[in-house]
């Protein structure tokens, strides 16, 4: 334990820019590793880039199809035999409350490598992860190294917007991703807890480009705006409403769907804005979830909002997606969610909730028609409820 507090402490220590040195220096001097490496998922979660100084040099990794992407995938450690130095590579998860940011890889002797040093060097890089995500606030190195090419510029905004890709308590599991990840522009999701009360909106602006981002980027905001005020999603979809209205006088609007959920109860409500659509899986069922629908953000001038009763079942998995998910159109001209979309929820129901967006996507990109190119966004919400307690 002296030595994981020594490692702590020059993470603690160490400029933002400057993490993977001092984490490779210290896992040197005080476990005794040989060599030691980071990579980062890319903004697609298809491949792992090495954090290098730029310009960027080494070859991404394949998630799919490598030992590093296996570690990331399963989120558990995974050793690889290295011929160098009968030597063990341990590619480590570097996660934050469920978020997946990438491996890291520590080169160590094998007769090193016992059930605890892998235990606390695992720990160590997730304590890693949570100094990156401080650490970006005052450098763009690990952003950059997300890159596996260039974002644009509605991306760009898009994805400094998002609250992450992933989040994990004790009542719940979620997993979000947007599609084309290097050229998104209207679609979002965003997501907030308290210790009573979970708290998701998916946001689809009209229109392409910067524009569409613009629209996006004011809607959200009002609704954290709102939310942050302490108000109940009825009176934060009005307040978001008046805004976009206020900016566009009903020339562009936004499709907002809003949830809350009490954490002891599962109980919950709803406000149906627009097109982003719910469904469920329950007891190896798939359905959609009608709701009441009611105009989107900022369409007409100071609209009503009201809120439906929604309750959410230990063991539902909850998937909410855009009309670029269900609208989209495969060679034959049917729609993805007359029937594909229910048998990609039910085929991906063993995975965690951070794999299914992207698991969904992949399905729906085999699906559609190559040529297609609206947003396409899926997030997850597994429900595992509150258990009692004595």
């Amino acid at each position: 334990m002296t030595n994981f507090l020594a490692v702590e402490r020059a993470l603690r220590t160490a400029a933002p820019h400057d993490l993977l040195h001092a984490v490779r220096a210290a896992l040197m001097a005080h476990y005794d590793a040989l060599a030691v490496d980071l990579l980062m998922a890319d903004y697609s979660l298809s491949v792992l880039q090495q954090v290098t100084a730029l310009p960027h040099t080494a070859e991404p990794l394949p998630v799919q199809t490598t030992p590093e992407g296996r570690a990331f995938g399963s989120q558990e450690p995974y050793g690889q035999y290295s011929a160098q130095n009968n030597a063990l590579d341990l590619h480590l998860p570097v996660t934050v409350r469920g978020d997946r940011l990438g491996i890291l890889t520590v080169r160590m002797p094998e007769h090193l490598c016992t059930r605890e040093t892998v235990a606390e060097l695992t720990d160590l890089a997730e304590l890693l992860g949570h100094e990156i995500v401080v650490a970006e606030r005052d450098t763009d190195l690990y952003l950059q190294a997300r890159r596996a090419s260039r974002l644009t510029l509605a991306a760009e905004m898009q994805w400094q917007l998002l609250p992450g890709r992933a989040c994990a308590r004790p009542e719940y599991a979620i997993g979000a991703q947007l599609e084309p990840a290097y050229d998104i522009h209207g679609d979002n999701f965003d997501w907030s807890t308290t210790a009573e009360t979970l708290t998701m909106t998916v946001t689809n602006g009209m229109g392409e480009g910067i524009q569409a981002s613009l629209l996006t980027n004011l809607a959200v905001n009002a609704l954290r705006n709102a939310r942050r005020a302490g108000i109940g999603i009825e009176d934060q979809a009005a307040l978001a409403d008046q805004a976009v209205y206020g900016q566009y006088r009903g020339r562009e609007y936004v499709s907002t769907l809003l949830l809350s959920l009490e954490l002891a109860t599962g109980r919950g409500q709803v406000v149906d804005a627009g097109s982003p659509q719910l469904w469920r899986y329950r007891d190896g069922s798939v359905e959609k979830v009608e709701f009441e629908a009611q105009f989107p953000l900022g369409m007409f001038e100071e609209s009503h909002y009201a809120a439906q009763a929604f309750d959410a079942l230990p063991g539902d998995r909850l998937v909410f997606v855009s009309d670029g998910v269900y609208g989209a159109a495969g060679e034959g001209g049917e729609t993805y969610s007359a029937r594909a979309l229910a048998r990609a929820i039910h085929a991906t129901a063993l995975l965690p909730a951070a794999a299914v967006p992207r698991a969904i996507l992949q399905e729906l990109a085999a699906y559609r028609d190559a040529a297609a190119e609206d947003d396409a966004l899926v997030t997850c919400l597994d429900w595992f409820g509150r258990t009692p307690t004595a």
